[in-house]
């Protein structure tokens, strides 16, 4: 009986939730990958460096907490208009992000540029030397560097954390949902198996011989 009842019983309906969580859950798993290539895949194949923006002078188009990925250039391939990171004094590791207005060589060949930040009013004082370039913003990802900011001191070590944190959690999700499916395959499987047995037991009919009152007689 518990059989029948088994075999009888319908599939539950997943409602709307569920399919919106699955939505959700997949979403977040490609973004997570998607922000773990850009982050630490990219700059680490190219050897390019990822910066955290932290006052306005690039606003609108790189506000603080936007995450920069400078990409290492030959002070020849810059051009005037792109934007460049460079050491504010030669040997010290503090950046400045700003754009190019001028490019200009001199007579031994030595190239400086002047540069200026987007919403700044005038251009930045010292003209910039070939040695403290440390290359050009190839892209940008806003808002990650956020975190970055509120942590102070060295921050090198944070975003690959945060990166790292996010692909352990997506593996996590994707494990847990790959586990919950076969646990769901093995919990209706014997209960398929069962219905054909009890169909040919009910159907079968008897090989064994009656036994009437005439017989006994």
């Amino acid at each position: 009986m518990s059989g029948k009842r088994s075999v009888s019983e319908k599939p539950k309906q997943r409602g709307i939730l569920y399919y919106l969580g699955v939505g959700l859950s997949a979403g977040l798993l490609a973004f997570v990958v998607l922000v773990g290539t850009l982050v630490i895949v990219v700059p680490a194949a190219t050897g390019s460096t990822p910066l955290t923006v932290l006052t306005s002078s690039m606003e609108p188009s790189l506000p603080p907490g936007t995450l920069v990925i400078v990409k290492p250039a030959e002070a020849s391939d810059i051009r005037v208009g792109e934007v460049m990171t460079y050491q504010l004094e030669s040997g010290k590791a503090v950046y400045v992000t700003h754009r190019v207005t001028e490019k200009s060589t001199s007579s031994n060949g030595e190239v400086t540029f002047t540069t200026k930040g987007d919403n700044n009013d005038v251009e930045d004082p010292a003209a910039v030397q070939e040695v403290q370039i440390l290359g050009e913003v190839w892209y940008s990802v806003p808002w990650i560097g956020y975190i970055n900011n509120m942590v102070g001191g060295n921050r090198g070590w944070l975003v690959p954390t945060i990166a790292i944190g996010l692909f352990l959690y997506a593996g996590y999700m994707l494990a847990s949902g790959l586990a919950t499916s076969l646990r769901k395959r093995r919990d209706a499987a014997p209960g398929v198996a069962e219905a054909p047995a009890e169909e040919a037991n009910a159907e079968q009919p008897s090989t064994e011989p009656k036994i009437t009152e005439e017989s006994r007689s």
